[in-house]
């Protein structure tokens, strides 16, 4: 079956930096597109960020030049490399593919 395992969440202090990943195993993973999205508290979860098979990326304008989407297909993994951390960053992070998500994984940025 599908699964998507995130890792690399916690507390960070403003402008910090964390990485995220994302496990993927269940389908042929080097072939599908994959992204990362987020939930603030009381928010809906939206897209930060996607990468195709090819390896083309885009972002959502608000983490433009400070995150950066990545995937490794020899280990089924994506990424997300997280800069300049601000504190409206904080949400539940989610790994997303194959019409699969993962469990989520909290990033908090706060001082």
């Amino acid at each position: 079956q599908v699964q998507l395992v995130e890792s690399g969440g916690g507390l960070v202090q403003p402008g910090g930096s964390l990485r995220l990943s994302c496990a993927a195993s269940g389908f042929r993973f080097s072939i599908y597109a994959m992204a990362w999205y987020r939930q603030a508290p009381g928010k809906q979860r939206a897209l930060v960020a996607v990468i195709t098979g090819g390896g083309g990326t885009n972002y959502v304008d608000s983490v433009k030049g400070r995150f950066t989407i990545s995937r490794d297909n020899a280990k089924n993994t994506v990424y997300l490399q997280m800069n300049s951390l601000k504190p409206e960053d904080t949400a539940v992070y989610y790994c997303n593919g194959y019409r699969n998500w993962g469990q989520g994984t909290q990033v908090t940025v706060s001082s």
